[in-house]
């Protein structure tokens, strides 16, 4: 199953809020806590995330290389290993769903249309009551 990466996501945020994600980020920090911090803190767990994938992959392979004895010592550090790759995968799982339902809920505000330059056509005042010759009592 391929999950959107962190950079699928940013370009998201970016295209939501119309503008590049550094400067959204600062943006949020001058702002109170929200939906674009959030969206943004939930991008940035997913990139760390994604880099320890990486990482943890990467240290999995080499301790599992072919040809490498495996003894009681290995096995410990391979067991860490796959345990932290496990993680990784959760919370980037996590991070996606969450960022995903977010932003497929939001949508970018419609532009309000400039007012028209005709004026409409101005009513009549309306008629005066006329005075009555006859005297008040």
């Amino acid at each position: 199953m391929t999950h959107p990466t962190a950079a699928e996501i940013a370009a998201r945020i970016e295209d939501l809020y119309g503008a590049e994600l550094s400067d959204l980020e600062a943006y949020a920090r001058d702002q109170a806590p929200g939906m674009l911090a959030a969206l943004l803190g939930s991008h940035r767990i997913l990139a760390l995330a994604e880099q320890s994938i990486t990482a943890q992959r990467e240290r999995l392979q080499h301790l599992t290389r072919p040809g490498r004895q495996i003894g009681a010592h290995e096995v410990s550090h391979v067991l860490d290993c796959a345990r932290r790759l496990a993680e990784a995968v959760a919370v980037r799982d996590t991070q996606v769903t969450t960022a995903g339902a977010v932003l497929r809920s939001l949508g970018r505000a419609p532009v309000a249309e400039p007012p028209t330059t005709s004026a409409a056509p101005s009513l009549p005042a309306p008629p005066v009551p006329a005075a009555s010759p006859a005297p008040s009592r």
